[in-house]
């Protein structure tokens, strides 16, 4: 479940800043199959490659980190 409230959020500030699924795998450093996973939930992304898709994005972590939702 947090995997993939980890990934909505990686693909969603990718896709607002423009970066193609290829092109944003190659500027963090990882293949395309592993952002595919990260992205569908099936693999939650490590610290260092948040930081880095942060970086990447020009976004804080806690920007990419899931928000929580109070019930």
């Amino acid at each position: 479940m947090e995997a993939e409230k980890w990934g909505r959020r990686i693909r969603a500030f990718r896709k607002l800043k423009g970066f193609t699924q290829e092109g944003f795998a190659k500027e963090i450093g990882v293949s395309v199959s592993v952002l595919g996973e990260i992205e569908r939930g099936n693999r939650m992304p490590s610290d260092h490659l948040v930081e880095t898709a942060a970086q990447a994005l020009k976004v804080s972590v806690k920007d990419l980190m899931p928000q929580e939702v109070d019930e």
